[in-house]
């Protein structure tokens, strides 16, 4: 109960200044000695999380494109749109819900951490969810904006592959970003999930080579030094050429 009621206040803290951009829109709030809630604008295509693993629903390479594309707005803005950075620290598929238009949102702020204007490295004893966290985070606490961008590199993966970095086969030596990493020169194909491709369609060239340069984005973003990652604004201009690409190759096809 301690534990919630002071989650519920740091995202307070965090949400009180913030101005939706593909983030969840806090309508209003319940706090009292006994019950304490934030009230959230409905998003009524529910979870990343559902539409990714439940049978009954499909996402396509743009739409997943497009909704990797607002989570990159989202922590653009956490990052660079605010006065001082955000840190979301939590970010995983449950965490991205999608409005009726399949726009992303990021939400779930109750670990994030809002950085001083002199801070870019804080220290913390909270965690996020394991396999999605970096190994500065993990080992250490460390929170800087490159967890998130490594956050983001292992959902990115997610996105297109349809494992989770928690997958059973994931054990001893290999890694979801090992998988990945390995397939990438001459293996692509087994990886990708296999609803987005078919082997007798015609653009399946296309949709490969697509993925392919996501893969390697998501890499850049998930290396294992925090000062080799890729910032999220750059991550943002590669996802939009990697899709105007795949759309013009498409077209051509």
């Amino acid at each position: 109960m301690e534990g919630a009621f002071k989650s519920f206040d740091n995202e307070c803290d965090v949400l009180r200044n913030l101005r939706p951009r593909n983030l969840t829109k806090v309508i209003s709030s319940c706090s009292n000695l006994d019950f304490k809630a934030l009230v959230l604008d409905y998003m009524p295509n529910g979870s990343l999380e559902k539409w990714l693993y439940s049978h009954n629903y499909y996402l396509d390479i743009t739409q997943r494109l497009d909704i990797m594309i607002d989570v990159a707005c989202a922590l653009e803005y956490l990052h660079h749109g605010y006065s001082t950075p955000v840190v979301h620290c939590d970010l995983k598929p449950s965490n991205v819900l999608l409005d009726v238009d399949m726009v992303g949102h990021l939400t779930d702020f109750g670990i994030a951490k809002l950085f001083s204007a002199a801070e870019s490295l804080v220290q913390t004893t909270t965690l996020g969810t394991v396999g999605y966290i970096p190994p500065e985070y993990g080992l250490e606490g460390l929170i800087s904006t490159r967890c998130d961008v490594y956050s983001y590199g292992i959902l990115l993966i997610e996105m297109f592959s349809r494992k989770k970095p928690t997958d059973e086969m994931f054990a001893e030596d290999l890694s979801l970003k090992g998988w990945i990493n390995e397939s990438l020169s001459n293996a692509i194909s087994q990886v990708i999930d296999a609803n987005l491709i078919r082997p007798e369609e015609p653009n399946l060239k296309t949709k490969v080579q697509c993925v392919s340069s996501i893969m390697e984005l998501a890499l850049n973003c998930s290396v294992e030094l925090p000062e080799e990652r890729i910032c999220i604004k750059d991550v943002l201009s590669a996802l939009k050429k990697i899709k105007l690409q795949f759309i013009a190759n498409c077209r051509t096809v």
